[in-house]
């Protein structure tokens, strides 16, 4: 049996799912040269890996690359295609041409996030045919399963639930570099790390360090990702020296440093489905603060992963700050924790044996 994967963005976590699936079973892996090309070395051998000369939405080249796309699934004649996103436009007008192999499709979030300018230049109906049009829907969590069920006309039976892998390539740079955690001469670092839009919470992560600003002098947080503006929030920050703003892309290597300097992750969203960089946090055995939204608190809880408050709430997110900077044997307990879930039952390998198992279980009642 064999799966063909189409997706044309989310990196990270293509490489951890793609290369978990091809250790229990062949995996053709179709992705956009200009993203991927140079990420090659970061997949498991064993996925089969086609970078595509893959349009952008607006481009008038993309009905010639659907051509090429069909011949491809027509050579390989994979059992089942899997889209790792349904956030792609112009593939809804190739999947008539694919039948009759079953078609699953990943739907990270169910609704746009606030402030999402990313995923806002799609049209609207675009994901949303994507997923009428596919037989079977993939989702990281039950509540978005149930979101899903009342949205689409889509039989229970037909919408799946597998988790996000745990997101290593990091860390594993970090070893490959022998890279080291910087001298913490006694400061506490907090990392909010990703696209900062809206939703991300930075405006309430801000509000928590005033509230801590006498009680933990030690405390320091850092704020790293492109997106909005955080100097917008300036009248609201307490000692510039505090805080460490890169509004900006990260590479890798930083991202890595990133992660191994921090003591604390924090995603004080306001609004979510599910999270890489909560995946990513958890490779580098980091414990995290959440808001609960969307999945965070099902995973977060029940795999001793962090701490969760609730979501807009600055007094409870500086609390939890002071928790686990006031106490070293918890932050290192939970690491432990997310440690073990990243390399066990979240590793790309166990998520992939189930993807493997979802795929011949859709394959088998066609």
């Amino acid at each position: 049996m064999k799966a063909l994967l189409l997706v044309s963005e989310l990196e990270d976590y293509t490489i951890s799912f793609a290369s978990g699936v091809a250790r229990h079973m062949p995996v053709v892996l179709g992705v956009p040269r200009r993203r991927y090309a140079h990420l090659a070395s970061w997949f498991d051998p064993a996925v089969d890996l086609h970078l595509l000369d893959w349009p952008r939405h607006r481009s008038l080249a993309n009905p010639w690359f659907l051509h090429q796309l069909t011949r491809l699934i027509r050579h390989e004649q994979p059992n089942l295609i899997h889209l790792l996103s349904n956030t792609t436009l112009w593939l809804n007008f190739a999947v008539p041409f694919w039948r009759p192999i079953p078609l699953v499709t990943t739907v990270h979030d169910v609704e746009l996030h606030p402030g999402d300018s990313d995923t806002r230049t799609l049209p609207g109906w675009a994901p949303e045919l994507m997923v009428r049009q596919s037989g079977h829907v993939v989702v990281h969590g039950e509540g978005l399963k149930r979101m899903v069920l009342d949205r689409y006309s889509k039989s229970p039976d037909c919408v799946h639930v597998l988790s996000h892998p745990a997101i290593h390539r990091y860390a594993e740079l970090a070893r490959r570099q022998k890279m080291a955690r910087r001298s913490s001469d006694g400061t506490v670092r907090v990392l909010l790390f990703g696209r900062i839009f809206a939703y991300k919470g930075l405006k309430q992560l801000i509000r928590a360090e005033a509230i801590l600003k006498d009680v933990l002098p030690n405390l320091h947080i850092t704020v790293a990702g492109r997106g909005d503006d955080p100097w917008v929030f300036r009248p609201l920050m307490g000692e510039a020296g505090r805080y460490d703003i890169r509004n900006r892309f990260i590479e890798d290597e930083e991202v890595a440093q990133l992660f191994l300097d921090a003591d604390i992750v924090v995603l004080p969203y306001t609004e979510a489905s599910q999270s890489g960089v909560l995946n990513l946090a958890a490779a580098f055995g980091k414990p995290v603060i959440v808001t609960d939204v969307g999945e965070l608190r099902a995973t977060v809880q029940p795999n001793g992963l962090g701490m969760v408050v609730p979501p807009d709430n600055a007094e409870e997110l500086a609390k939890a700050i002071r928790t686990l900077v006031d106490n070293n044997d918890l932050r290192n307990n939970l690491g432990a924790n997310a440690l073990e879930w990243a390399t066990g039952p979240n590793s790309p390998d166990q998520v992939g044996a189930r993807a493997a198992a979802l795929y011949r279980e859709v394959v088998g009642s066609c």
